[in-house]
């Protein structure tokens, strides 16, 4: 089988080109800058920005896969306030012209989206319940979603929450690994008690990919951790898993930050149909902090 992966420098694209070369998929890779895959020989890949729809047409013609994972994004949930068009460009325009191509060449789409899709009253979310975003981020990613009701190729959705993972070379931190590094320096930080999340291992991401393109499954997916808690509760079990003094975590709420986007206060998903119907298994928070750790003590060598 042959896949085709957009966003390869992202923690998600990166993981699942690692995985899909261990099961001997061909894996083709679309991003822009260094191919930061563990296996970055074995891939083919191509510096390509998915916003230059002529050159990502081009390439997705010639390659012809058999699927195409779409994990390229524009992620700053406040850059996407000041930057609508290019938020736009790259969520949704973008999205549209790989439809195009995969309805020329009978492709399997999976697209990966957000928790941000939804206001945060009622979480934690079904895929059932319906979206009303509250901020640009989260608005251009439904508008990526409904793109999907006016075509007829193979398509499926996945939507997560928090990414976190460890690459050599990462180009963007994550809270987790911030908040390791804040906690075992011993400094002292703040941490919003007002939202609550399920952050997802980037490992188990990639592993859902891989089940969906396993199973030829088809459309809309929650893909998440299995433990709901408040941003400050993740920072304050990560304080216990270091054994790092807890008194260095201060608890704030959001509207202190003075941020330009509106952040969703209580996401969260019901993970009932990945498991039921693809045999999800998420890692618990806490064996997520355990493989991370393993990975950078062997990066560390």
């Amino acid at each position: 089988m042959k896949a085709l992966i957009t966003g390869i420098t992202g923690q998600d694209g990166a993981y699942l080109a690692n995985l899909l070369l261990n099961k001997d998929y061909e894996v083709i890779a679309i991003s822009r800058g260094e191919n930061i895959s563990l296996h970055k020989n074995s891939i083919t890949y191509f510096d390509i920005d998915v916003t230059n729809f002529e050159k990502l047409n081009t390439a997705i013609l010639k390659i012809k896969p058999d699927f195409i994972v779409n994990a390229a994004a524009m992620t700053d949930v406040d850059g996407c306030e000041d930057q609508k068009e290019k938020c736009d460009k790259i969520n949704v325009h973008a999205v549209s012209q790989m439809i195009k191509c995969c309805e020329k060449l009978n492709i399997h789409l999976v697209h990966i989206s957000t928790d941000f899709i939804f206001d945060g009253k009622d979480g934690p979310y079904s895929e059932n319940d319906i979206p009303n975003p509250i901020g640009y981020y989260g608005l251009s990613k439904l508008k990526s979603e409904l793109l999907f009701n006016d075509t007829s190729i193979k398509w499926t959705i996945l939507r997560t929450i928090i990414i976190y993972g460890v690459l050599k070379n990462l180009k963007r931190n994550n809270i987790v690994l911030w908040g390791r590094e804040a906690l075992k320096n011993g400094k002292s930080i703040n941490i919003i008690d007002d939202q609550f999340r399920s952050p997802t291992l980037a490992e188990d991401l990639a592993y859902a990919c891989k089940l969906v393109i396993e199973k030829r499954a088809t459309g809309i997916f929650n893909i998440s951790g299995k433990d709901f808690m408040s941003i400050f509760e993740m920072v304050e079990r990560m304080a216990d898993f270091y054994n790092c003094d807890k008194s260095l975590i201060n608890k704030i709420s959001t509207n202190t930050l003075n941020q330009k986007a509106k952040r969703p206060p209580k996401t969260g998903f019901v993970l009932t149909k990945a498991v039921e119907e693809l045999g999800y298994e998420p890692h618990s928070f806490e064996d997520g902090l355990a493989i991370i750790e393993s990975q950078i003590e062997k990066l560390n060598q």
